[in-house]
């Protein structure tokens, strides 16, 4: 979900940006206007995140996944390691795409045969590791990390779905991805913030994915995704207008405080994940008896609430709410879920 009033001032501004007659898509991205464009987003952003200077802030093509190739081919040479964090389905698939290409090992993984499921509490890291990667936020687990690991490399961090959620020591980071489309923007853009330190020019990358290079023509090394880009500008705009990071993570604990609180307190659902790494992003819930899902999912559709089907991977529920979702929309779900218990339980 986009916040309204972004979506109503891009509509506004379809066709006549800045009343230059033209939409933002149609201008040159090395054009003053857009270069201005792009320079508050990211000025915005680093005020947001308060984003040391000594560290690079990228608008680049793709999503998240992209830089599960990325970052390995930018942060490692040949007969180099880093290890991963194993906590969900989306560390799982950066472990595995990183294997294809550099020497990298499990440092931990989570046991999701045990419940309630809790997150690893061991974590090894080889000596020489140049890094170790995680996903604060599982979005298909429902599985959040709300303590950074503590290790003795830089961390590597996808954020793809908890980013401006809740704050952050960006310092304790040597590099935070995040695809943009869940608290920043539309699909098609991934926000890279990566340490000083660690751009290397020692190693063959494709230029397009090469942090250094990409670092060096300020994200402009091919035509980036302008309009995702002035999409996000306007959210971090937005975000600073209501408050910033430290009012969105009071606003996202409300929701997920209600939301799990019906969920432990009415007996026809249930939830897996122990209190203290469950997402408060992507809150994920079983109905006891499976047979009610499809009647649960067209009811609920039938009055609004949209996409509370559970990943293909797990299955039950799930129900996303990133940034933009009003407290309402939450307390219209809890509501919901309340009657059809008392209809069916």
């Amino acid at each position: 979900m986009l916040p309204p009033a972004v979506m109503q001032r891009a509509q506004s501004e379809m066709i006549d940006w800045q009343g230059r007659g033209v939409s933002v898509m149609e201008v040159s991205h090395r054009d003053k206007p857009f270069m201005a464009v792009a320079a508050k987003a990211e000025a915005d952003l680093r005020e947001l995140m308060a984003i040391p200077n000594n560290y690079k802030v990228l608008f680049l093509a793709g999503g998240g996944r992209s830089q599960f190739t990325a970052v390995p081919l930018n942060l490692l040479k040949e007969g180099e390691q880093a290890d991963y964090l194993i906590t969900g389905q989306w560390s799982k698939a950066a472990y595995e795409e990183a294997k294809r290409f550099r020497d990298v090992a499990i440092a931990g993984e989570i046991d999701m045969s045990q419940k309630p499921i809790s997150l690893p509490t061991d974590i090894k890291v080889r000596d020489g590791a140049k890094y170790l990667h995680y996903c604060p936020n599982e979005t298909v687990d429902g599985i959040e990390m709300f303590e950074e690991p503590n290790v003795a490399v830089p961390l590597v961090a996808d954020m793809s779905s908890c980013i401006l959620s809740r704050q952050i020591d960006v310092s304790k980071y040597g590099l935070i991805y995040a695809g943009a489309q869940k608290n920043i923007g539309p699909s098609g853009l991934v926000v890279v913030i990566v340490r000083d330190d660690l751009l290397r020019d020692d190693l063959v990358v494709p230029c397009i994915w090469d942090y250094t290079k990409q670092a060096e023509q300020g994200s402009m090394l091919n035509t980036p995704p302008t309009y995702s880009w002035y999409l996000a500008g306007l959210v971090f705009e937005w975000l600073k207008e209501v408050g910033g990071v430290a009012a969105m993570e009071a606003h996202n604990a409300a929701k997920a405080e209600l939301l799990y609180g019906a969920i432990d307190s009415i007996g026809l659902y249930q939830n897996l994940v122990a209190p203290s790494c469950r997402s408060r992003m992507n809150v994920v819930w079983q109905l006891k008896d499976e047979s009610l899902n499809e009647a649960f999912l067209a009811e609920a559709e039938a009055l609004g609430l949209m996409a509370l089907k559970g990943h293909r991977f797990v299955g039950g529920m799930r129900a996303s709410m990133y940034n933009a979702m009003p407290l309402e929309g939450t307390q219209a779900l809890v509501t919901f879920m309340a009657d059809f218990a008392k209809r069916h339980g």
